[in-house]
C-alpha cells in the first residue's frame, strides 16, 4: 500500500473549523465534547501513539476528525474510529473518502461495544477522551489489556497524575494501583484548554500506558478492583478498619500478607495490593 497519496488528501481537506461550521458541530456538554484543532498538537499525539504503520488504530469520539487526519497523515495503516455522535459521522464522511479504505467509521458509545477487539494486531488506542466517561472507559480497557498493544490517552491533567502517581503520593489511588498493576504508564506532555474548541475549564494531559505482557503481579483484577476500592474508600483510615466493609476476617486477611494492619492505603504498592486481592480470593 502505497502511503503518499492519503496524506495529500488529507490535507487537501477544508479545515476543520470550517467543517464545524458546515455541519453545526457546536460541541455539546452532556457528551463531554471539547474539539481540539491545533494540528502541531495533534501531530504530536498522533507521533506519540508509536508504529502506527502496522495494526490498527482505535480512536475514540474523533469529533470533526482532527486526530484522525494526523494519525491519518502521519502514516496510519488503518484507523477505526468509535463515534456516537450523528452529527460527527456524516462531518468525517469526506475524511472517509480521503482516506481510501484506510478509516473506518463505527457507530456506537464506546462503553457499550468491545473496543479491544476491533480491527487486527497490533491494536493501539488513542483518543481525546470525553471528560465525563474517561475513567470507566480506561478501567474497561485494563480488563483487556492483553488486546491491547498501547494507549495513548488524554485526560484531565488531574486524572492523568492519578494514573501515573507513584505510593505516598496525594494523587496516588485505586486508579494508579489498576493502571500501573496492568501498564507501565507515563505522563507524556500537557495541552492548555485554550487548545480546545470550546476551551475546558481544566488543564489537559496525555498519558501513555503499555500493557505488560502478563500482569506486573498475579492477581484477579475483579479482586483487585475490590480491594482497592475498600482501601481507598476510606484513605485516612488504617487498613484494618477501612478493609473492614470486605465481608471477611480482615486480620486474618492481613496477617497472611505481612502487611501492617496500622498502615494506609496510600502506602502501600501495586505488589502489595496484588497480595492483597490473591489473600482475599482464597479467605473462607
Amino acid at each position: 500500500m502505497s502511503p503518499s497519496p492519503v496524506p495529500e488528501a488529507v490535507a487537501a481537506l477544508p479545515p476543520l473549523r470550517e467543517v464545524i461550521a458546515r455541519h453545526d458541530l457546536a460541541a455539546r456538554r452532556r457528551l463531554g465534547q471539547h474539539f481540539l484543532l491545533d494540528l502541531n498538537l495533534t501531530g504530536r499525539i498522533a507521533r506519540a501513539t508509536g508504529k502506527i504503520g502496522e495494526g490498527t488504530v482505535i480512536e475514540v469520539g474523533p469529533g470533526p476528525g482532527g486526530l484522525t487526519r494526523a494519525l491519518l497523515m502521519e502514516g496510519a495503516a488503518k484507523v477505526i474510529a468509535v463515534e456516537r455522535d450523528q452529527r460527527c459521522i456524516e462531518a468525517l464522511a469526506d475524511l472517509v473518502e480521503a482516506a481510501a479504505g484506510r478509516l473506518e467509521i463505527v457507530e456506537g458509545d464506546a462503553l457499550e461495544i468491545d473496543t479491544a477487539s476491533l480491527g487486527g494486531t497490533p491494536r493501539r488506542i488513542v483518543a481525546n477522551l470525553p471528560y465525563n466517561v474517561s475513567v470507566p472507559l480506561l478501567i474497561g480497557w485494563l480488563e483487556k489489556a492483553g488486546q491491547i498493544a498501547s494507549m495513548t490517552l488524554m485526560f484531565q491533567k488531574e486524572v492523568a497524575d492519578r494514573i501515573t502517581a507513584v505510593p505516598g503520593g496525594k494523587s496516588y489511588g485505586r486508579l494508579a494501583v489498576l493502571a500501573n498493576w496492568r501498564c507501565q504508564t507515563r505522563k507524556l506532555f500537557d495541552i492548555p484548554a485554550r487548545a480546545f474548541t470550546p476551551p475546558p475549564k481544566v488543564v489537559s494531559a496525555v498519558v501513555e500506558l503499555i500493557p505488560y505482557a502478563e500482569p506486573s503481579h498475579p492477581c484477579d483484577i475483579t479482586a483487585l478492583q475490590t480491594v482497592t476500592a475498600a482501601a481507598f474508600g476510606q484513605r485516612r483510615k488504617m487498613l484494618r478498619r477501612s478493609l473492614g466493609g470486605l465481608g471477611v476476617d480482615t486480620e486474618a486477611l492481613l496477617k497472611t500478607t505481612g502487611i501492617d494492619p496500622t498502615a494506609r492505603a496510600e502506602s502501600l504498592d501495586v505488589a502489595q495490593f496484588a497480595m492483597l486481592a490473591r489473600a482475599f480470593v482464597s479467605l473462607p
